[in-house]
């Protein structure tokens, strides 16, 4: 899918954090639109994108003076608290073309400068490994989450067919971990999966978060149904994992296999800046 990518001057980067994301003090989104272009994504219904002529995942904005932004907008955060950042909210700080722009990495190095009380970093690109040296300098001040919402290809396919491939983003999590660096693996949101899948998740990452559009999608799961993710679900024949229910019946299988001590977070307390 072609994307129209252009430069924008934004006026502020860091957001207050509300709604799934309260317990932050503030958002940060590098970009706004998202290569990936995930057909449950929340943000589809969003005024960003409702407004906007050209459909989701075919436009990028480029905050180009966002780490300018970030230094100084820091400096008055910290003044008044304790400052926690989720990044990002509302887009991935990893999507391709953050190779070529190194936007994120510069938002990351801005924050070196004056770290903030703790970085969660959400993303479902393996291209995050590219910053695993930052990542290290931030200490336990920071956690890096790996969406891995399926362990079947052909799901991701039909659901997120531009999105990267799910053993991509395995190999990507495992690597962060195996350097130290505090990690997650974010089931977000489930989709149907097959019974190896908490299997395939052990070991990737210090604790696992399991989500779902009932929980996660801000309004529970009416986004989500008008979107009309459900027939995508018909499709394959698999209605019964469109349900609220369907999460306990894998988040059960987790704690069978990871056993009692393993940490598996639900909905928000699963992206909360704990460390």
């Amino acid at each position: 899918m072609k994307q129209n990518v252009k430069e924008i001057v934004s006026k502020s980067i860091l957001t207050k954090g509300t709604g799934l994301l309260n317990e932050y003090s503030h958002s940060l989104n590098p970009y706004a639109g998202c290569a990936f272009s995930c057909s449950y994504c929340y943000v589809r219904e969003f005024p960003v994108s409702l407004f906007r002529d050209e459909e989701w995942g075919t436009w990028i904005d480029i905050k180009a003076n966002a780490a300018e932004l970030l230094r100084k907008e820091l400096i008055k955060a910290k003044k008044k608290g304790a400052v926690t950042i989720f990044m990002s909210s509302a887009t991935d700080p990893y999507q391709p073309i953050e190779s070529k722009t190194l936007l994120t990495r510069s938002l990351l190095e801005v924050m070196l400068e004056n770290p903030p009380d703790f970085l969660f970093v959400q993303t479902r690109s393996p291209l995050v490994t590219r910053d695993l040296d930052v990542f290290k300098r931030f200490g336990d001040r920071l956690r890096v989450s790996m969406t891995i919402e399926t362990d079947k290809e052909e799901i991701r396919k039909a659901f997120a067919p531009t999105a990267p491939p799910i053993q991509a983003r395995m190999n990507a999590l495992k690597t962060i971990t195996e350097a130290g660096v505090l990690t997650q693996a974010t089931i977000s949101p489930l989709l149907p999966c097959s019974r190896e899948f908490p299997k395939k998740l052990k070991g990737l990452a210090n604790r696992i978060a399991i989500d779902d559009f009932w929980m996660g999608d801000g309004s529970g799961g009416r986004r989500t149904a008008r979107l009309g993710i459900s027939k995508i679900y018909d499709q394959f024949g698999m209605g019964k994992w469109y349900n609220p229910s369907a999460y306990k019946v894998v988040l059960k299988m987790l704690k069978d296999e990871l056993g009692e001590g393993a940490e598996v977070l639900v909905s928000q307390h699963g992206f909360s800046p704990g460390r």
